[in-house]
């Protein structure tokens, strides 16, 4: 019997350790499996981030090497192949090249300048519209506010209410290449506040297309004001980013919220985009700062940026004619300004010679005070339209043109007599 129960308990024995050792063998190949699992997805994921990079890289390199091609120069027929309404009195017009060839690249936050021909005028009217969408190879699109009149003095603006009532799908225009200095650099990483108020969400929007389209990471803050959703252009489009994009934090603030708009919903904060509401959700200054609205609200901004210790050369914004920002100078030493001598200012053509008005922004300024008609368009010394020549002296340019004009000539929205000056006006 006890022999019995001892090879009874040797098979119990040897079946469990036999039982023990599958088990365990189970075990190794389920951990073994659920390691190389890990170690899969692990590489997957970095496979992922290196194609998401090589992406992002090659998009780059490509938009680099379209950048090298020049832009074409002089004036390009476009067609406009589509004109869609939108909130707040505006319209994108979408422009098809009518010779059907690829377009060049341009920066996020650049514009186009067009030649209009409209009816009363004895000449073209030159405007510039910034472009209101990211690259593209075969359309540019703008996105134009109607400009009714405010005041007697504030008639309808022309090129705005021209596009809106006569420019219609299959309409052909005259349309120099963008350009402008006010652009973001999309290959940098530094985080950055975009702010714009009413119409001037146009820059904006083709940063912020563009560095979606690009992949990038960056942080991104989007301040934008208006009086209520009745103004809100683009609308529906910023929600859809920010709502999709976990780097973008857009803070919308309406003036004038009317019955209908939700706080929280259709805006985040009522009143208007300010530096103190920055310093209230910013978590610091260190930022590049990209603006672009009417004339007042960017120069209140600047303004507050500078008291809050933001260098200028972080703070960048749109400057077209009234939407001009004026920093503050230094006021001059009286005994200085009373000794200097007065520069004389002789118009050749309108026959008429003015002492110099220290306090004029450039010299398109004086001449129109002076009743001398300049050719003028984007009044920021880019787009070339007030080129005048001079018959003697010399100049100096209160901002860096886009380009330098052809010796014997000057921008004279950007120019400033550095003597005696005679033009050829």
């Amino acid at each position: 019997m006890p022999d019995f129960l001892s090879l009874n308990t040797l098979l119990l024995l040897g079946g469990a350790l036999l039982i023990a050792l599958v088990a365990g063998q189970i075990v190794a190949l389920v951990v073994g499996e659920m390691r190389q699992l890990r170690a899969q997805t692990h590489a997957e994921g970095v496979a992922r981030d290196l194609l998401l990079l090589g992406l992002q890289n090659a998009r780059r390199a490509q938009r680099k090497a379209e950048e090298a091609g020049a832009p074409w120069n002089g004036i390009r027929k476009f067609s406009v192949a589509k004109k869609v309404p939108d909130r707040g009195d505006s319209c994108s017009f979408y422009l098809a090249p009518h010779d059907k060839k690829p377009l060049p690249p341009f920066k996020p936050g650049q514009y186009l300048t067009f030649e209009l021909e409209i009816a009363g005028q004895k000449k073209k009217v030159i405007r510039c519209y910034s472009l209101s969408d990211r690259v593209r190879s075969d359309y540019y699109r703008v996105t134009i506010k109607r400009c009714p009149p405010s005041k007697p003095e504030h008639p309808a603006g022309l090129s705005s209410n021209f596009f809106h009532d006569h420019i219609h799908e299959g309409t052909l225009l005259d349309v120099k290449a963008p350009g402008g200095h006010f652009f973001l650099d999309t290959n940098k990483e530094v985080p950055v506040v975009l702010i714009s108020a009413g119409v001037g969400i146009t820059p904006c929007l083709s940063m912020m297309n563009e560095l979606i389209e690009l992949g990038s990471k960056r942080e991104i803050w989007w301040f934008f004001g208006c009086r209520n959703s009745g103004d809100h252009i683009m609308k529906e489009h910023a929600a859809e980013l920010a709502a999709k994009h976990e780097n973008i934090r857009l803070h919308v603030c309406y003036s004038a919220p009317g019955p209908d708009d939700k706080e929280g919903v259709d805006y985040q904060h009522k009143g208007r985009v300010t530096v103190d509401l920055f310093k209230e959700l910013l978590p610091s200054n260190n930022y590049d700062y990209y603006m672009c609205g009417p004339g007042p609200f960017m120069e209140s901004i600047t303004t507050a940026l500078t008291e809050w210790g933001v260098p200028d050369d972080r703070v960048h914004f749109e400057a077209f004619g009234p939407a001009s920002v004026k920093k503050k100078a230094p006021a001059p030493v009286a005994a200085e300004a009373s000794a200097a001598p007065a520069f004389k200012i002789t118009f050749g053509k309108s026959n008429k010679v003015v002492a110099w008005d220290r306090t004029a922004a450039n010299l398109l300024e004086f001449a129109t005070a002076q009743g001398v008609a300049l050719p003028s368009g984007c009044c920021a010394g880019q787009c070339g339209t007030c080129v005048t020549a001079i018959r003697s002296g010399n100049v100096t340019y209160a901002q860096e043109p886009g380009s330098k004009p052809e010796p014997g000539t000057c921008l004279a929205c950007v120019a400033l007599p550095s003597g005696d000056l005679v033009l050829d006006a």
